[in-house]
């Protein structure tokens, strides 16, 4: 593939070489005053990357706010703001009953919200918090119930600052996860019927959502099983006893508006397998507004006579074994309820030592970068065990150490391939957000963004999201010890898509446009950059700010700022067109640039 291994080639210099100062210093220097907070920003370009990294794309009016109020102010005013959610607006669509209301519409209301929500970093942890839990509408069950997919990543919104262990629990006991996991009416086992508790579940929860399949140091480096031999030898966290233990755990569960039916007096019993479908809402309402989609499974029986009817409590269970761990041996013993030994089993997991370092990097690599140190890791890692109050799991602590870390503020103390390929989806939201995109009639069409970046919230293929967060492309990458996560869907068809997809936007759907007729998406908003295309160095210092932290290498700079100034009233048909068209071909050559892909 050849555009692909171009590309990693040309990355992989931008990942290993330190930058020099912005071309725009010399126009810079004295931008910062007496007046900025102690704790820094310390000028624009700190603020801008920050945002990048913290929100989905820093705005001109974002980054003054920043730089005037400090770090700290932001981080309170965003970890005060109200959660900006999903399933209002599809509950009024449904209620309202003119629309179709299908998952075009869930990814509307995403992309009102990560565009236009004061709630940005809330937004931003739900977005890295989805592609660990993952849950998908590719999934048959959930394909057609949107709202239940909303009401999901609306949980991972309002658990976004809370503590891990509740996550996990809301989270498994979630319909959306029940179905998509297939933990929903697992059943004890019955050997008559050849009947053995489904495994998935067990299996995911701690190969992707904790502890990972190999023991780790808490700076997220591999346990050496055999230190007199080359080489790591990995040591496992857990065998096939552990996820049958775990599996066994994991049964008896339903709806939570299910109840077992009632046997008349001296019937005898029932064959209870008689999981019907009950989300109980009133007589003709559509039933994705029924509650049994939105609230947390509960055991099948659980506060009747009969009991947890299909919960497995016979025999001992084999969980998490580490040191430390409160059940002896890590064995949960016969007996017990489904919702008390559910809690027993996540406690379990939640404690074991290498859920704080398997967490901090996979949250690492969503907001900062793909190959975190093992310093930084460790940093992050001790904040997950104790926030500073001996609180173990405070995702508010941990997203703050992640984006606080010195490594993520300060470029000269982080290694030379610090930074990832950015997302396609934050390559999106980047460009709306820095360009003011807006519909004439205020909704957001974009409800199959995969079709140009291979992405889309809450679609991923499998389990294992869009890709996996050791991927290494082969080659350069590859060879030099790396990983390049998002590499994994920047395929040549993506690659150009991506670049089609941009270069669309900026131009032909721009705000204003008579040809665009009725039809109506985001509009990207060129007047204000237009306003001072005369002066192509302050509109590539604009640019700079707004897509690159004024990061932009001197080479690219001198080079666009000779591109620009070759464009002339004379050669580009008119004043409009030329002050347009120097603003487009300045912001296709930095979004389609390595230099830009790259965020450092």
């Amino acid at each position: 593939m050849p555009l692909r291994r171009a590309l990693a080639a040309v990355l992989l210099g931008v990942m290993a070489t330190a930058l020099p100062p912005p071309a725009d210093a010399s126009r810079t220097i004295f931008e910062s005053g007496f007046d900025e907070a102690p704790e820094g920003p310390y000028s624009r370009a700190e603020a801008a990357r920050f945002l990048t990294q913290a929100t989905f794309g820093p705005t001109l009016a974002s980054i003054e706010a920043l730089y005037r109020q400090g770090y700290n102010a932001w981080f309170s005013e965003q970890f005060a703001a109200p959660p900006s959610l999903q399933l209002p607006f599809l509950d009024q669509l449904l209620l309202a009953g003119q629309e179709q209301v299908w998952q075009d519409k869930r990814q509307e209301i995403w992309w009102r919200n990560v565009l236009t929500g004061p709630d940005q970093l809330r937004q931003r942890m739900a977005f890295a918090l989805s592609q660990i839990l993952v849950v998908s509408d590719q999934n048959g069950a959930l394909e057609g119930n949107p709202t239940t997919l909303a009401h999901y990543y609306d949980q991972l919104v309002q658990h976004a600052f809370g503590n891990y262990r509740t996550l996990l629990e809301v989270v498994t006991l979630h319909p959306a996860m029940g179905h998509y996991l297939s933990m929903f009416k697992n059943r004890k086992p019955d050997p008559a019927q050849n009947i053995r508790p489904d495994e998935n579940f067990a299996r995911e929860i701690m190969q992707l959502f904790s502890v990972g399949l190999w023991w780790l140091h808490p700076d997220g480096t591999l346990v050496d099983g055999n230190p007199a031999q080359p080489g790591v030898q990995p040591i496992p966290t857990y065998g096939q006893e552990t996820i049958r233990g775990f599996a066994h755990v994991f049964t008896g569960w339903n709806y939570s508006t299910c109840e077992p039916p009632v046997a008349p007096e001296g019937a005898p019993q029932f064959n209870w397998w008689s999981w019907t479908w009950c989300p109980a809402g009133p007589q003709g309402q559509d039933w994705r507004l029924q509650p049994g989609w939105r609230t947390p499974m509960k055991p099948w029986g659980e506060g009747t006579p009969f009991g947890d009817i299909y919960h497995a409590v016979a025999g001992s269970k084999q969980l998490l074994n580490y040191p430390g761990v409160t059940l002896p041996g890590g064995v949960l013993g016969p007996g017990g309820t489904a919702r008390g030994n559910l809690g027993i089993a996540l406690d379990n997991v939640f404690h074991h030592p290498n859920v704080g370092p398997f967490i901090a990097r996979r949250l690492i690599q969503r907001f900062t970068t793909s190959n975190p140190s093992p310093a930084y890791v460790g940093r992050v890692a001790a904040v997950f065990a104790n926030d500073g109050q001996g609180v173990r799991g405070n995702l508010k602590a941990v997203v703050r150490a992640i984006l606080m870390d010195p490594e993520a503020r300060r470029p000269e103390l982080a290694p030379s391939h610090f930074g990832k390929l950015r997302e396609p989806l934050l390559r999106m939201t980047q460009m709306f957000r820095a360009l003011d995109a807006r519909s004439r009639d205020g909704r957001i069409r974009e409800g199959w963004p995969e079709y140009h970046g291979a992405q889309a919230v809450l679609r991923s293929p499998t389990v294992f999201n869009f890709f996996l967060p050791d991927y290494a492309l082969p080659g350069e990458i590859a060879q030099s010890g790396l990983v390049a996560p998002e590499f994994q869907i920047a395929t040549d068809p993506y690659i150009i898509r991506m670049h089609n997809f941009t270069w669309g936007r900026i131009s032909w759907a721009w705000w204003g446009n008579p040809g665009l007729g009725s039809w109506d998406p985001l509009q990207v908003d060129l007047n204000r950059e237009m306003a001072i295309a005369h002066d192509p160095e302050r509109l590539l210092e604009r640019l700079s700010l707004l897509f690159m932290s004024r990061r932009m290498p001197p080479a690219m700079f001198d080079l666009l700022l000779v591109h620009l100034r070759d464009m002339t009233v004379q050669n580009q048909g008119g004043e409009e067109n030329w002050r347009r068209r120097r603003v487009q071909d300045a912001l296709w050559l930095i979004l389609s640039s390595p230099q830009y892909l790259v965020e450092k």
